[in-house]
């Protein structure tokens, strides 16, 4: 039997209850062009933030016009991160020389690769794959920007904070700036709007945003693409006075038209029974050795899971909603959605058995951030000269640039974290800062393939026919994606994690955020008080946390909510249909990333495929990457903008 989005279902378990409730966004879903002018509106509210088009300067041999550090909000946090950087490929303005800068005019019959000075589409980078705060750059430079700029794209690279409070001391400001959910999201979307507030000067189609990111960074890009025009964050706005309507008078809209990630870390309410169910409970050993009370939650938060997905509305491409049966051990190991992750890690084998030539040599890579261009001094700080549009940073380095002389809590942590990475690593780095482990040569594809099978039989490789069939998803998880964080793989026990960050509230800087695990230690104390490694504190711990509110006193909830694609995406939940979701999306998961759930990005794709107002989701699983840029072929900056240009000329 098939099933609406619109069909909502019992939850299952009081658990999920809790953490499906939330805020319940309004949304008034008008276009740009349909907003009518209010007449209590004051037009010359956002005046001060219209672009000067006397300032642009001019890289004569690339032929590039830009700005840098643009303030686009009233009332910055700080503005080290609320500022952004334009580049414009030459062609799309005409210019008069004023001194050392340029008065430029839009060229409207301009035309670049597939575009015109009116329809070209605006990239966004989001780059960081940590949350770390993302700077405005202070200096310019074209390397890796041809990509881009050649295709026709304008390029904007707009600051943002992080996923925690900090100091901005380029200001002179000993206040503690807000961090954390939802401001990395609000941020960037008072970018947008400051890109619309100033589209009649501006060359480009201001409504074909697109953004993307790598890991928390494209779970940032998940976020954006499903929270256009969201009524809960007009608030947050108002507060760093990013412009909400246009000079007429005319609502602005924040709203995403494409959003691309790789590796994404996001829909943070279920995100540790997530990864207890696809890898956690098969472990035995450190936090899931036998006879800890992190076993048994592990084992608990496994089984929450597999009652959230029954509770859900995840369809398959018939309409037929997705479930997860308990096995004899009481387990939800089988059923329709186990087995939609067999079906796209088949598929994922039987695309690489295709494309890869043998011998071939399997390197496994891991970094925790990329590289899009348009920071130098990003580059610098993370020990590449020059930044390259297609590869990863040097893990070993610090995670931030110019920043440091208003680095925040999560900066300093990355680079503690970072730093103690690169100790524990005797592998060197490449030149581009993936770590990297001993590499193995395969001189066939069935050498390559049976080399998953050594602590059992779950894979199979049909040599005539180049496909490959897996029979158990606790032996893939074992083999090629086995857990790699502790038990509360985001909502650390001790709240260290950078998720915990994210959710933390100003001197506070970490917090209890997941009210599944919540309820289960609320629930299970009894018996977690019976084994080892129990604290008398966690009793109450994630009780006091979630009650912890923001500026804007919301709680703990509802700012997961505001940072959980699902939330808007999925009808069992309040946010449903409240936003404008991105028409086109693109999400690429590698194989072997043990950094996240398999689910989350699946997930994601299930729930996109059947939203009315999503027109494409490029959903690629690329076996044998991991936790990186991953692509099944070809580069990552040329895929990228093809498939911005498919979609901007749609």
């Amino acid at each position: 039997m098939g099933f609406t989005r619109r069909q909502f279902f019992t939850l299952a378990a009081t658990t999920t209850a809790a953490a499906m409730a939330g805020c319940t966004p309004q949304q008034k879903k008008s276009s740009d062009s349909d907003d009518k002018p209010s007449s209590s509106v004051d037009l010359e509210e956002f005046k001060s933030l219209t672009l000067d088009m006397g300032a642009w300067n001019y890289d004569e041999d690339n032929d590039v016009y830009y700005q840098l550090g643009l303030q686009y909000c009233l009332k910055p946090a700080s503005k080290i991160y609320n500022s952004l950087s334009i580049y414009v490929p030459g062609k799309y303005f005409t210019a008069e020389k004023n001194g050392k800068k340029y008065t430029c005019k839009v060229q409207e019959k301009a035309v670049v690769g597939s575009f015109t000075a009116s329809t070209a589409p605006i990239a966004m980078p989001i780059n960081t794959g940590t949350l770390s705060p993302q700077a405005c750059p202070t200096e310019y430079s074209y390397e890796g920007l041809s990509t881009y700029l050649e295709a026709g794209c304008i390029y904007v690279y707009t600051g943002f904070r992080g996923r925690s409070a900090g100091y901005d001391s380029a200001s002179g400001s000993d206040d503690l700036y807000d961090g954390g959910s939802p401001w990395p999201a609000v941020d960037f979307k008072a970018a947008i709007r400051y890109l619309r507030y100033n589209a009649s000067s501006l060359p480009g189609d201001a409504t074909k945003v697109f953004a993307y990111g790598f890991s928390s960074g494209g779970g940032l890009s998940a976020v954006l693409g499903s929270t256009g025009d969201c009524e809960s964050f007009s608030p947050y706005l108002a507060i760093i006075g990013a412009a909400m309507h246009d000079i007429q008078g005319n609502e602005l809209s924040d709203a995403l038209y494409g959003s691309a990630s790789w590796c994404p870390s996001t829909s943070f309410d279920v995100a540790d029974a997530a990864y207890e169910w696809s890898a956690g409970q098969y472990v035995t050993s450190d936090s899931r050795a036998e006879g800890l009370w992190t076993k048994a939650l592990s084992s608990d938060l496994a089984t929450a899971y597999g009652k959230w997905i029954n509770a859900m509305d995840l369809l398959d491409a018939d309409g037929n909603k997705l479930g997860l049966d308990q096995t004899n051990n009481g387990i939800y190991g089988t059923g329709t959605y186990a087995k939609i992750i067999q079906t796209e890690l088949e598929r994922s084998a039987d695309n690489f058995a295709r494309d890869t030539s043998f011998p071939y040599t399997a390197t496994p890579q891991y970094f925790d951030d990329p590289l899009f261009p348009g920071d130098p001094n990003l580059a610098k700080s993370r020990g590449v000269e020059t930044p390259s549009a297609a590869l990863p940073n040097d893990a070993s380095k610090s995670a931030d640039s110019q920043n440091q002389q208003g680095q925040s809590e999560d900066q300093k942590q990355d680079q503690t974290q970072l730093q103690t990475q690169s100790q524990q690593q005797s592998a060197a780095a490449s030149v581009t800062g993936a770590m990297q482990v001993q590499s193995t040569i395969f001189d066939t594809a069935d050498h390559y393939f049976n080399s998953f099978n050594e602590k059992s039989a779950w894979l199979t490789y049909n040599l005539n026919r180049q496909t490959v069939s897996i029979s158990s998803l606790k032996d893939f998880s074992a083999a090629m994606r086995p857990a790699s964080l502790g038990v509360g793989a985001f909502d650390s026990v001790d709240r260290s994690s950078r998720a915990n960050q994210l959710f933390g509230i100003g001197e506070k800087s970490t917090l209890h955020f997941d009210v599944i695990m919540g309820d289960l230690v609320a629930s299970n104390t009894d018996s977690y008080t019976q084994l080892t490694g129990w604290n008398k504190d966690y009793e109450e711990a994630w009780k006091i946390d979630l009650a912890l509110k923001d500026t804007l006193e919301n709680d703990i909830a509802t700012r997961v909510n505001l940072f959980n694609p699902l939330y808007f995406l999925s009808g069992t939940a309040d946010g449903f249909a409240t936003t404008r979701v991105a028409p086109y999306w693109r999400i690429n998961e590698g194989v072997q990333n043990s950094e996240t759930s398999i689910c989350t990005s699946l997930n994601m794709r299930l729930a996109l495929a059947h939203y009315k107002d999503v027109k494409d989701v490029a959903f690629t699983l690329v076996w044998d990457k991991g936790h990186v840029l991953a692509e099944r072929t070809g580069n990552v900056a040329t895929n990228l903008v093809n498939w911005i240009i498919t979609c901007a000329t749609q």
